[in-house]
């Protein structure tokens, strides 16, 4: 199979795109699905926002807010956020390890699908009777108390999408630790790559907690188990225990991938070696070890008592400390260096101070009394804003920047890149610095609506106005993307101009097969190397040319995937009794997906060979592509 160039008609492109195992098409998928549940999640935040805009607004009524609040929160965490940094990970991180692709490609691929059903499966809930209404963290005595079928959406479509996000983690932690290029020792790998690992480690450990939870909430609602009922002998403190084993260390798969794009544009943009690079890896393994000893600072308010509250205070406190490092870290490295203040380093210095009071409120609420005032008001939402927005956004918006060129061979507008930056920027903060006061001053979360003599009009109308800003910040990000996909003008390997790692040494967009030959890693920031030292190639290969192996193609992830999206509606509606057909849809799915199975058991899928003669053809040509 050639990869010489050929124009693609669009329905060869969809099927390309539905079939393949290619890590950096996957990507693009990751790309596209997650900006796209991104948007659904910014016009469920700016409903929020209107409907808070003013007292005693009826834009909105009680019921729909707090799908609304729900939907936002389930849909910026699980399947904005998260898709997005996986997009990063697997155009990058394979690449930076001198790879050809992932461990298994056709895993990676089955992943995506997962987590795109089981998001579609969700988001189907606002058209199919109502949307999940208990908060994001779905909360058992609310969940179980919530009627219609929302609450179902929420466990079945996160149970498959959770199941998606699984395997992606297994796979990026075999590629790691098997599939780095001679040379590339632990100590080599770039700072997104370490981070890369260890929220991979931090997936497999923190989503199985969460799995068992949706599974314990879809038998107590649909087979009238007792896990969380009370007057059954259940437990709802249970629910939250098992939410939060997940959702502190999801909190940190979320920020550690964001620290790691961050560490790659403070070195590439100051021209300098990343300062106290062996700390910055230990300070990445400690925030992945501490992770999952914090999960009850978030139930501080449910009655565990001063030991643990204690125990779980002092763990919060500690934290704070390996991520400190990492912030006098990167102003170590920008201090004394060539710097050039390009999008993604605007991104990067402004996230540093804005991280900073995110963290900075969070190490106040490990303090338990002080918890117990702030719990539940608006100070909450300020501060996990400040973390996520202003840690996990302004590190995806400059990975975008950055890694723009690498994924798509196109530079987007740095003119264009400010606007969106400063918009997004000043609207962020004037959205959520004022929600601290708010807090402050008594204002509840999850109020739909609040009396005009309360004295928080004011506050509120500034809120929204900011939040209009970061709507503008993000429709001139999506008219930057049109402009640049519409003119495509192409750059080079290193459009930057001062990459450090592996994957500036290759053409943008790389070749399918990533490397024509393994590159020989020597030393940290390995390109760099070469190109200090004249290596016009950009690096030493650590084989001859030969005859390259790839995997075939396959629609098999895609149908297994189906397959379980369609038999979680027989699920969804076979205990309700009037829809004879549900049993028979659920016997459907179940059958597509584990016959997919089957037929990918039983059929040997041997891939195919790129020869020895092609590769130096396509060098030649100019023609890497892979279409």
């Amino acid at each position: 199979m050639s990869s010489i160039a050929q124009k693609k008609g669009f329905g060869a492109t969809i099927w390309d795109f539905m079939t393949t195992v290619d890590h950096k098409k996957i990507a693009i998928l990751y790309l596209i699905s997650g900006g796209f549940f991104f948007l659904v999640g910014g016009v469920e935040a700016m409903l929020i926002r209107i409907q808070l805009a003013k007292a005693g607004n009826d834009f909105l009524s009680a019921g729909t807010y707090n799908e609304v609040i729900t939907m936002h929160g389930t849909t910026m965490i699980f399947l904005a956020a998260m898709p997005i940094l996986l997009a990063f990970m697997n155009a990058i991180m394979p690449l930076q390890i001198g790879a050809r692709d992932v461990a298994f490609p056709f895993l990676n691929s089955l992943g995506f699908w997962l987590f795109f059903f089981g998001g579609i499966f969700l988001n189907l809930s606002w058209f199919m009777g109502g949307a999940p209404d208990a908060g994001w963290t779905n909360y058992a005595s609310l969940a179980l108390a919530s009627e219609g079928h929302g609450i179902d959406f929420y466990s079945l479509g996160l149970t498959i999408s959770g199941f998606g996000t699984l395997i992606a983690g297994i796979n990026f932690l075999v590629t790691i630790i098997n599939m780095r290029a001679p040379g590339m020792t632990y100590m080599r790998m770039p700072l997104f790559t370490w981070t890369t690992f260890v929220a991979s480690a931090l997936i497999l450990l923190a989503f199985p907690p969460l799995t068992v939870g949706l599974f314990f909430m879809i038998f107590d609602r649909m087979f009238d188990a007792s896990f969380f009922a009370v007057e059954m002998g259940g437990n709802t403190i249970i629910w939250e225990h098992l939410f939060w084993i997940f959702g502190h260390p999801e909190v940190y798969i979320l920020i550690l991938p964001a620290f790691g794009i961050f560490s790659e544009i403070f070195a590439i943009f100051s021209r300098k070696r990343l300062f106290g690079y062996t700390a910055l890896v230990f300070a990445t393994i400690l925030i992945g070890f501490y992770g999952f000893m914090v999960w009850a600072h978030h139930m501080f308010t449910v009655g565990l008592g001063p030991t643990a509250n204690a125990v779980f205070a002092l763990a919060t406190m500690i934290i704070a400390v390996p991520t400190g490092i990492k912030i006098f870290n990167w102003l170590l490295t920008i201090w004394g260096g060539n710097i050039s203040f390009t999008v993604p380093m605007i991104y990067a210095v402004a996230f540093i101070p804005t991280f900073v009071a995110g963290g900075v409120t969070g190490v106040m609420q490990a303090i338990a009394p002080l918890d117990y005032q702030l719990h539940d008001s608006y100070f909450i939402v300020a501060h996990f804003h400040y973390v996520i927005v202003g840690g996990v956004v302004l590190g995806i918006l400059a990975g975008t920047h950055l890694y723009w060129p690498k994924m798509f061979g196109t530079m987007l507008s740095e003119k264009l890149g400010k606007w969106t930056f400063w918009f997004f920027f000043i609207g962020f903060h004037l959205t959520f610095f004022i929600q601290h006061f708010l807090g402050l001053m008594g204002m509840p979360r999850r109020v739909y609506t609040f009396s005009a003599d309360q004295g928080w009009d004011l506050f509120n109308a500034i809120s929204s106005v900011g939040a209009v800003l970061m709507a503008i910040g993000v429709i001139i990000l999506l008219v930057n993307v049109v402009i640049t996909t519409v003119k495509n003008e192409r750059v080079g390997n290193d459009p930057w101009g001062d990459g450090r790692t592996l994957e500036w040494a290759i053409p943008s967009p790389p070749p399918f097969y990533n490397f024509a030959q393994t590159p020989l890693v020597r030393g940290l920031d390995t390109y760099w190397i070469e190109k200090m030292e004249g290596n016009k190639k950009g690096m030493i290969f650590a084989e001859p040319l030969g005859d390259i192996h790839m995997p075939n193609g396959s629609i098999i992830p895609f149908v297994i995937s189906l397959g379980m999206f369609i038999a979680s509606f027989g699920a969804l509606y076979f205990l309700d009794g009037d829809k004879p057909w549900a049993l028979a849809v659920l016997i459907l799915g179940l059958v597509i997906t584990f016959g997919s199975m089957l037929l990918r058991s039983l059929k040997d899928d041997l891939g195919f060979h790129i020869t020895k003669a092609e590769l130096l053809k396509d060098a030649k040509g100019g023609n890497t592509d892979g279409h």
